[in-house]
């Protein structure tokens, strides 16, 4: 039990989840930390959020089968603390061609990144009894119609309807919004040099600093009047 409000991170064990779950610590929550395969990051996530001196805990959990859902939110009752904050930010990127797209790929990109967070809302709705926020993470891709990230497009579009529809059906307790990042960490899907290439065509010529989307978060945490809204952190992205 925690005299703190509490806060549940999914995909917080590393990257940008891993940013927003230490940032939710220092504003004073303590962290339901979701993670599903990344055990190592899990671990030391938790280690760096308690040496803090803030309850955390470690919940390893397959957002995309409901049953697992229905398993975290066992464990994040376990805290007996009330639920104010849901930062949904775990995902998955598959490429593909869409002319030949298999269902798979299509499914894992739905299921994870649109479906997991209506679960999660309908869940946390449940124990926001006294009002909470929940944010969903979006991207600067569901405004771009990237061609070789097909289902995770959509998926990312999806994302920023919901939230819009949820926002509405859930005020004024409940406030919902999203945060779309544009450029932010390298990953094995891009290569330096077309990451690099990425940069430079950036109004700004740089990615975000994982700073920037934690101080989004906590803007819209604390800004009691927004709803419904998609903010986008992207260096100008969306403009080139």
């Amino acid at each position: 039990m925690t005299d703190k409000p509490l806060a549940l991170v999914t995909g917080g064990a590393h990257r940008v989840g891993k940013a927003f779950a230490l940032h939710l610590a220092k504003m004073g929550y303590s962290i339901a930390l979701h993670y599903r395969g990344s055990v190592t990051d899990a671990e030391k996530t938790t280690k760096e959020i308690r040496a803090m001196g803030v309850e955390c805990m470690p919940i390893r959990a397959d957002l995309t089968a409901i049953e697992r859902v229905d398993f975290l939110f066992a464990l994040v009752d376990e805290f007996q603390a009330d639920l104010k904050v849901v930062v949904n930010s775990a995902s998955v990127m598959p490429a593909g061609d869409i002319r030949d797209l298999e269902l798979h790929n299509w499914d894992a990109a739905l299921n994870l990144n649109m479906r997991a967070p209506f679960l999660i809302a309908q869940y946390a709705v449940r124990r926001m009894k006294a009002g909470g926020t929940i944010i969903n993470i979006s991207d600067i891709g569901a405004q771009k119609a990237w061609s070789r990230f097909p289902s995770y497009t959509v998926s990312k579009a999806g994302l920023d309807s919901l939230t819009k529809v949820l926002a509405r059906a859930l005020a004024p307790d409940i406030r919902v919004n999203a945060i779309a990042p544009g450029l932010v960490l390298p990953s094995d899907i891009v290569t330096p040099e077309k990451w690099n290439s990425l940069i430079e065509k950036l109004p700004i010529k740089r990615p975000a600093a994982l700073e920037e989307l934690t101080l989004t978060l906590e803007f819209l945490i604390k800004n009691e009047y927004i709803t419904g809204q998609t903010i986008v952190v992207d260096g100008g992205y969306s403009l080139v």
